[in-house]
Order: structure tokens, then sequence, then C-alpha cells
């Protein structure tokens, strides 16, 4: 599985690329999702029929997604042969080709709409992390996703992040503790929830806590939290919990954050910048495949 904070003290990135298995599920997945009982277009082709097709980028990107893109064609017909021209996490321009796929026609022309939605999707995610992470150069301050993702697809997209620049916030409900309003409200206070966290979890799982107010950081300072996520909160704010902090916790902002705004947050001296948009809000990269 993907990690989350390697200790409270420091990020790790997505290095091994996702199991090779959940790959092909979610491949076979989407294929099935697309093909059903059988491609009723592609059988018009002669079975027999060889082609040879380009996909090219219609816009600048960062790209990701090789892997799934060739087990859609691999899994319907392992003879196809795919010759890449870049890798992914390599940035392109407009009209660049990206690869050349060789077999069987019907083959290339059934994976084509399900290969080319793995890739447009996963460099999406990345080209979107990478301007995010451009933005952030010179700052001291790592980009950090969330949850917000596709479902099914959560392992993909956290890739794709990591691929663009960026780094992973946890990955799901099992590798870090980020307690939140409701959690805070069940436990009784910031403080016996911090308190439980810390004699409960193994010491390698940091415990975050999300903070609303200059009040609520202190608290969750005092209680020894590990990370302080800062949620939704003015620059004035941030700059009086940092001076309160003096390096105790690593603190987080989140909530609201844009690529047009991120700037104001670069001289705050906090350590992460989490933005869901990442994930939850890409837009597609414009790709094209074409037959020659």
């Amino acid at each position: 599985m993907l990690s989350f904070l390697a200790s409270a003290n420091s990020l790790i990135k997505l290095t091994n690329p996702i199991p090779f298995n959940l790959i092909q599920a979610q491949v076979q997945q989407a294929l099935d999702e697309d093909i059903g009982d059988g491609d009723i277009t592609a059988a018009l082709i002669p079975e027999s029929q060889q082609s040879t097709a380009t996909v090219i980028s219609r816009d600048a990107a960062t790209i990701c997604g090789r892997e799934w893109f060739e087990q859609t064609f691999w899994l319907l017909d392992k003879s196809i042969s795919i010759d890449w021209n870049v890798a992914d996490g390599d940035r392109v321009e407009p009209n660049q080709q990206l690869c050349t796929i060789k077999g069987s026609s019907r083959t290339i022309l059934t994976a084509e709409r399900t290969a080319l939605n793995f890739l447009q999707t996963l460099s999406g995610t990345a080209t979107s992390t990478q301007k995010y992470v451009d933005a952030l150069t010179g700052s001291g301050i790592t980009l950090l996703d969330t949850r917000k993702t596709i479902p099914g697809l959560r392992d993909a997209q956290k890739y794709a992040v990591t691929c663009g620049g960026g780094s992973n916030h946890r990955i799901g409900l099992y590798d870090g503790v980020l307690i939140k309003e409701n959690h805070i409200a069940a436990s009784g206070s910031i403080t016996q929830a911090v308190s439980t966290a810390k004699n409960t979890t193994p010491t390698d799982i940091p415990v975050e806590v999300e903070v609303e107010n200059f009040d609520e950081a202190s608290e969750a300072i005092t209680a020894g939290a590990d990370i302080l996520l800062l949620d939704n909160m003015g620059l004035d704010t941030i700059t009086q919990i940092v001076e309160f902090n003096d390096k105790k916790a690593k603190l987080e902002i989140s909530g609201g954050i844009e690529l047009s705004s991120i700037s104001r947050y670069t001289d705050t001296g906090v350590d992460y910048i989490s933005v869901g948009s990442l994930t939850k809000q890409l837009t597609p990269i414009d790709l094209s495949m074409r037959f020659s």
C-alpha cells in the first residue's frame, strides 16, 4: 500500500508504483464497464487486420498513467506493442507524440477510449499538481493531496500527485490519525482526543488535529499533537499560531487554497499546504489517438 507520514517530522513520496494486481483490477473493471458483451463496432473490422496508431498530447501536461494505459491493451491482447517516447512525470508540449501502438486493429479500437481515459485523468492530476508545486518553489512548503479522490482510483490518483512533484497525505483511515471537529465533539475535547490517540496509536503514526482558531491550535499544541491542520484561517491567525507553535508541531494549512492565491502563503512558515482540488476538481488532459 501507499504510505502517509514516515514519522511525525518527515513526509515520504510514493516511490514504488501501485501493485501490479491492483492496476490490472482497475483496468479490468473499466474494460468490463465499456465492452460489456462485446465491441460491436470494432467487429466491423476484419479480425486479421493490423494497424499502427499514435497518441498525441493536445495540451502542455505532466504525464502519468503509462501502466494503466498499457494494461488496457495487454489484458485484451498481449501481442500489442507500445513504444513510448515519454515516462511518468515527464512534461510534454502540445502536439508532442507520446507513444506508438502496433497490433490488431480491433484491439486498438476497443481499448482506445478506456486507455485514454486513464492516461488523460491521471495526467490531469499530475499536471495540476505540478502547477501548484511550481508556485511553491523556494518556499520550503510541501504540497499534499487529500482523501477527496475518485472512488476506486485513490491509489492511482495519489501516485499521479507524486508524478507531479507533490506528496501524499494519509492514504486512508488506517495510516494516519486526523482528529477533526466531530471527533473532538465525540471525545469531549482536543486534549482528550490527543491523549487517547497517543496512548492507543503506534508511535510511528503521527497524530494530527484539525483546528479552526488560535485557541484550538494552542490547546492542540499543548496537548502534544504532532501536526496541526489550520483550516480556512486568515493570514493573521496563521502567523499568530506559527509564532506560538515555535516549531513544536508541524503545521499544515488547508481550505479554499487555489493556484491563484497560493502565493499568499509562501512566507507563512508553515510546513505543508494540502489541496483537495488536485484530485477532486481535475481537468483531464486532451489526448488524441490517430491511425496511420
